[in-house]
């Protein structure tokens, strides 16, 4: 691959990188603990926060697991071994990178995990 869609890889990630860090410092406020105060708040709205916490707490746990993939990524073109699948070493199809420049695992090697 050359340098110049290593360099485009290497935007997207930053790019992704930001925005997911972005949405993690709003995503964990609403992932802090429910009080559960019955004088201030009724039993359907603490159940109502905390289903919004749950799916807050999980939300944040992806974005944690994409940042920790964009930083695979950017690492491996940095060592130069971006693009490959870590599976069976073939080349990842760019097309399958403009979608998902995190990817490590080619196509048939990311269906044969499935």
């Amino acid at each position: 691959m050359n340098s110049q869609k290593l360099e485009k890889y290497r935007q997207l990630l930053l790019g992704k990188r930001e925005q997911l860090e972005a949405l993690t410092e709003t995503g964990e406020a609403a992932a802090q603990t429910v009080e559960l105060d019955q004088s201030k708040v009724g039993r359907l709205s603490r159940m109502d926060a905390m289903q919004v916490q749950a799916m807050s707490i999980e939300s944040n746990r992806r974005r944690e697991q994409e940042l920790t993939q964009i930083a695979t990524a950017l690492k491996k073109i940095n060592d130069g071994d971006y693009g490959y699948c870590v599976s069976c070493d073939e080349a990842i199809a760019e097309k399958r990178l403009d979608v998902n420049p995190a990817a490590s695992l080619c196509i048939e090697c990311a269906s044969n995990q499935e």
